[in-house]
C-alpha cells in the first residue's frame, strides 16, 4: 500500500495519519484494532505501539492532554512515561475478549469431536438460532471491566496500585487554577523560609499535635515533607480532619525549615464543568442493590409486588404507562445472601445452598420482560472473592445468569454506557457496590456526624473529590494483579450507582446523579448489632429525558 493509498484509507475511516507512521506497514489485525478505537482521531508511532502492545481500550481523550500538556512544559520524559501506563492499561475491550473467547471455544470444539462437517454446521446453526431468538435492542456497552490475571505477587504489584494511583492523580492535580506550578518535594525541602509553594503528594500520615494543630506527612517521588495545618484556620483545619491516608492531595502554603505551612487543601475532584446531560428519549431507568435472595428475611412479598410491577401488571395506568418505559435496570450487588458472610448467618438462611440461591434469583429476574436490559455487579455476598475488582459472577454457581438474553454481567466496580446513539453520547454509569463505605463511615468525621450510614450521598460525593472508589487502601482488599489501579475514577460518570448500606439515597454533585440502592432484606441480627436501621423495598427511578428522580416504594 503506497502513501497515499495509506492515507486515503485511514482518512475514509475518521483517522489522520502523521507523517512518522507512513512507513509502517499496517496488516489486517492492526486495521481491525483501529477500528475499535472509536475515540481515535490522529495515529502517530506512539499510538500504534500502543495499541499493539495491548489488548485494551484506550482514553484517547487523555493521551491528548498528556501530549498538548508535555508540549506546554518541553517535558517529554513525563509524557513517555504516561504513554507506558496507558500500555500497561487493564480496561478490557469487551468487543475483543467477545471475539477472542468465541475463537477459542470454536478451537476446542474442533479439537475435541470428530465430527463431520454437517454436525459442525448444525452446532453452528443452533447457535444462530439462539442468537435469533435473543434478537433484543441492546445499547448497552461495556466501558470499564477487569480481569484478574493470578501470579506469583511481589512488592512491585502493590507497589504500583500507589504508583499508577499517583500518576495519574498527579495530573489531574497539575492541571488545577489553585495549584500553580507545583515543586517536587525535593525541591521545597531545599527552599529558603517562607516562600509560597504548591507540592502534591501522597499523605503518608496525619497527626495531631499537643497545641491542637493538624500535622500531615506527604511524601512523592522525591521525598517526604512535614505539612502543618494550623488550629486557628477553623475551615482548614475540618477539611484536613476528613483527610484519609493514601490519598493524593495538593497543598498550597508557605515554605519552612523543612515543612510547609499549609493555606489550602486542593482534591482532584469533579471539574465544575460537567455537564447534567440529558437524553432524547423519554425512557426511564431503574436502580436496585442487595437482593439478598435466601435469607429468611428476604422480603418475598415487596420483591413480588416490583416483579408485577415492572411486567405492568400492578398500580395504576400512569405507574403501569411508566413500567412500559424502562429501558435499563441496574443491579449493584448482594444478588443472594450467600454463606457464611457473617457470624451465625446459617441460622436466617431459608435457602443454605449457594447454587439455590442463585437459581431462586434467576427464577425471579427471568420474569422481568426481555425489553428490559439488566446490568449486575457482584457485592461482598455473592460467590466471589471478597478482593476488588471483583470478578463477574461464577458460572458453575449460577449458570443461570449466564443463559438470560437481556442481562450484561459485568465486574465491581465497572462502568457502562447506556443510551448511545449517533447523535447521542449515552449515560455513562459506575457501578460499585460500596464495601470501602464502612471505612468512610467510622474514620471520616463529617460522614460519622452527618449521618453516617443513612447518608451514602456524603460518602460518594467523599469518593468522587478524590476521584478514587477506596483512596485509603486499608479501606477495602484489593486484587493486586493490575499495573494501574482499578479503584481509580478515571472516567468521568452521568451516574454513580452503589448498595451495601441497605438505605437508598438521592442527591447530585456537579452533574452527577448519586444513587444507593436500598435492599431487599429486613434487618439481621448481625446488623442490630451493628446499630445499621435499613430502608429495604425502595427503587430510584430516573427519567433519562429529564434527569427527574424518584423514589418508588414497594414496602
Amino acid at each position: 500500500m503506497d502513501k497515499i493509498q495509506k492515507i486515503k484509507e485511514m482518512f475514509d475511516k475518521g483517522i489522520l495519519l502523521s507523517e512518522d507512521v507512513l512507513e509502517k506497514d499496517f496488516d489486517e489485525g492492526l486495521i481491525e484494532r483501529i477500528e475499535m478505537e472509536e475515540d481515535l482521531l490522529t495515529l502517530n508511532d506512539d499510538y500504534v505501539n500502543i495499541i499493539e502492545g495491548s489488548d485494551y481500550l484506550v482514553d484517547w481523550y487523555q493521551v491528548d492532554k498528556y501530549r498538548v500538556d508535555s508540549e506546554k512544559d518541553r517535558d517529554d520524559e513525563l509524557y513517555q512515561t504516561s504513554l507506558q501506563q496507558f500500555q500497561k492499561s487493564t480496561l478490557t475491550n469487551p468487543e475483543l475478549a467477545v471475539v477472542k473467547q468465541e475463537i477459542k471455544s470454536l478451537e476446542v470444539e474442533l479439537d475435541e469431536t470428530e465430527s463431520s462437517f454437517d454436525t459442525v454446521a448444525e452446532n453452528v446453526a443452533d447457535k444462530l438460532d439462539i442468537v435469533e431468538l435473543s434478537k433484543i435492542p441492546n445499547s448497552v456497552n461495556v466501558v470499564v471491566s477487569y480481569i484478574n490475571k493470578p501470579h506469583k505477587y511481589q512488592i512491585q504489584d502493590f507497589t504500583n496500585f500507589f504508583l499508577s494511583r499517583y500518576k495519574f492523580i498527579e495530573s489531574i492535580l497539575r492541571n488545577r487554577q489553585e495549584l500553580q506550578h507545583p515543586l517536587t518535594i525535593s525541591r521545597v525541602l531545599n527552599m529558603n523560609d517562607k516562600e509560597n509553594v504548591s507540592i502534591i503528594g501522597l499523605v503518608e500520615d496525619i497527626r495531631e499535635t499537643k497545641n491542637g494543630n493538624l500535622m500531615l506527612t506527604l511524601e512523592d517521588m522525591t521525598g517526604r515533607i512535614k505539612v502543618l495545618i494550623s488550629k486557628n484556620s477553623k475551615e482548614l483545619l475540618q477539611e484536613g480532619r476528613d483527610l484519609v491516608l493514601d490519598e493524593v492531595i495538593g497543598i498550597n502554603g508557605v515554605s519552612g525549615d523543612k515543612i510547609v505551612f499549609a493555606n489550602k487543601i486542593v482534591w482532584p475532584d469533579i471539574p465544575s464543568t460537567h455537564e447534567l446531560k440529558k437524553g432524547p428519549e423519554d425512557e426511564y431507568i431503574i436502580f436496585l442493590s442487595d437482593i439478598h435472595v435466601g435469607s429468611k428475611l428476604f422480603l418475598d412479598d415487596e420483591f413480588n409486588k416490583f416483579i408485577k410491577w415492572i411486567r405492568s401488571e400492578a398500580g395504576n395506568e400512569q405507574q403501569q404507562s411508566i413500567a412500559r418505559k424502562v429501558k435499563y435496570i441496574i443491579i449493584a450487588g448482594d444478588l443472594v445472601d450467600g454463606i457464611g458472610i457473617y457470624p451465625n448467618q446459617q441460622e436466617e438462611l431459608s435457602i443454605d445452598s449457594i447454587d439455590g440461591q442463585y437459581a431462586e434469583f434467576t427464577r425471579l429476574i427471568k420474569q422481568i420482560p426481555l425489553d428490559k436490559q439488566i446490568i449486575m455487579c457482584p457485592g461482598n455476598h455473592d460467590m466471589v472473592h471478597l478482593a476488588e475488582p471483583q470478578p463477574i459472577f461464577t458460572q458453575s454457581f449460577a449458570p443461570g445468569l449466564f443463559d438470560l438474553p437481556n442481562v450484561t454481567l459485568v465486574t465491581n466496580p465497572s462502568v457502562v454506557n447506556v443510551g448511545k446513539t449517533e447523535e447521542f453520547s449515552g449515560f455513562d454509569i459506575l457501578l460499585y457496590h460500596g464495601f470501602s463505605f464502612d471505612y468512610y463511615v467510622a474514620n471520616v468525621e463529617s460522614i460519622r456526624n452527618g449521618g453516617g450510614y443513612h447518608r451514602s450521598d456524603l460518602i460518594m460525593k467523599f469518593l468522587l473529590k478524590r476521584r478514587h472508589l477506596a483512596p485509603s487502601y486499608k479501606s477495602t482488599p484489593y486484587y493486586p494483579a493490575h499495573q494501574e489501579d482499578p479503584l481509580l475514577i478515571r472516567k468521568i460518570p452521568d451516574f454513580f450507582i452503589t448498595g451495601h448500606i441497605h438505605y437508598s439515597s438521592v442527591a447530585n454533585y456537579k452533574g452527577i446523579t448519586m444513587l444507593s440502592g436500598s435492599c431487599w432484606q429486613a434487618k439481621t441480627s448481625f446488623q442490630e448489632k451493628l446499630g445499621h436501621e435499613p430502608e429495604p423495598a425502595r427503587v430510584p427511578l430516573v427519567n433519562l429525558k429529564t434527569r427527574e428522580v424518584k423514589i418508588l416504594r414497594f414496602g
